[in-house]
Order: C-alpha cells, then sequence, then structure tokens
C-alpha cells in the first residue's frame, strides 16, 4: 500500500520504532554486534546494520524519526 493511500505509519507507530532504533544505538555503544541487537530486537539484519551505519555517521540523534507525528 503506498503512502497516499492511508498505508504509512501511525505517529504512535512511529514513536514504538524510533524507540528501537534508539535501543538499538544504546546496545551498539555497548559493543553488542550486529547479529545480537538484530535478534534481541526481533528485526532484520539488514535494518541493524544500517541503523548501525547511520550511528557511526551522526550518532543516536541519526537515528531519530525525521518525519514529525501529524497534530
Amino acid at each position: 500500500m503506498r503512502y497516499g493511500q492511508r498505508g504509512g505509519y501511525t505517529p504512535a507507530e512511529q514513536e514504538r520504532r524510533e524507540r528501537v532504533r534508539l535501543q538499538a544505538a544504546e546496545w551498539f555503544e555497548a559493543g553488542e554486534s550486529t547479529r545480537t541487537v538484530a535478534v534481541r530486537l526481533r528485526v532484520h539484519e539488514r535494518s541493524v546494520t544500517c541503523w548501525r551505519k547511520a550511528w557511526l555517521e551522526g550518532g543516536a540523534q541519526a537515528l531519530r524519526s525525521t518525519c514529525s507525528p501529524a497534530a
């Protein structure tokens, strides 16, 4: 489904996903492996790899949602 067809994340879902990414950042800081983070968060290793790359380049701030929740 396309975003224009109301297929996007709700503000609550966006917030939950941001919390997941920020938890990953804490584990990156602690030295956890990509595989361990993926298993603990129940996400694909590719997602964690992308998050780690963003975290290395911009810290935890780089993992925050870029979309602000609709008011």
